[in-house]
């Protein structure tokens, strides 16, 4: 299955953790769906068995599940996730996450996005969700630790 840079609308049908989700889509001239998993795009959310992922999990259904998403397809990663920008009732999500210190800004592979980095500052400077914590751990170094590391 080939996606293009089109949106593509999409019923959350199942949220992994806070930066996953699985969704039911379909194009706009056709009533067929399918399932999609994906991985919100730019964002970094804690690992479920972290300090904040299960929290970061909770936010992101509060947000999403059972509701119709925007999804603007970016890439597919090396777990064959489609990554993607995800709008749920008109919220950016990986805005969303970021405001509450929900997630981290995720910049591998990717360039530098000033706007999210400020809403990660204003969330450390605000001591809010996982920056409540004097020294959080990055999920990326949570995964190198506990290898082997694999997908839902």
């Amino acid at each position: 299955m080939s996606f293009t840079a089109a949106v593509l609308m999409c019923l959350v049908v199942h949220v992994s953790d806070g930066d996953s989700l699985f969704a039911r889509c379909h194009e706009s001239d056709s009533t067929a769906s399918w399932p999609v998993k994906i991985r919100i795009a730019e964002i970094d959310a804690p690992e479920l068995k972290q300090n904040f992922g299960r929290e970061a999990k909770s936010h992101l259904e509060t947000l999403c599940l059972r509701q119709t998403a925007e999804i603007t397809p970016v890439t597919r990663d090396q777990y064959e996730r489609l990554v993607a920008h995800v709008r749920c009732s008109g919220t950016n999500v990986a805005q969303d996450q970021l405001s509450h210190g929900y997630a981290w800004v995720y910049t591998w592979r990717s360039r530098k996005n000033a706007a999210l980095q400020a809403m990660q500052t204003r969330a450390q400077e605000q001591r809010v969700g996982l920056w409540s914590e004097a020294r959080p751990q990055a999920p990326w170094n949570y995964r190198k630790q506990h290898v082997p590391y694999s997908q839902e």
